[in-house]
């Protein structure tokens, strides 16, 4: 639905219905900025331990050996 639609539609509601669709608006306005909000802090260190770093992990590729 565009914008000219949807404004269409609420320019034929009665008043009081009116007021209804802008307090439903101030609603999903309030979801959304609440969404925005980081639910906690990240905690420093969290994934410790769930990745392994190989031992050779800085030495060169093969795959770019033609281009060192």
């Amino acid at each position: 639905m565009t914008d000219l639609q949807l404004y269409t539609e609420l320019s034929a509601l009665p008043p009081s219905l009116k007021e209804e669709v802008k307090d439903f608006i101030a609603f999903l306005k309030a979801k959304a900025q609440k969404r925005d909000e980081p639910m906690h802090k990240r905690q420093f260190g969290a994934a410790k331990g769930f990745f392994k770093m190989r031992e050779d992990f800085d030495e060169p590729l093969e795959d770019f050996k033609d281009y060192m």
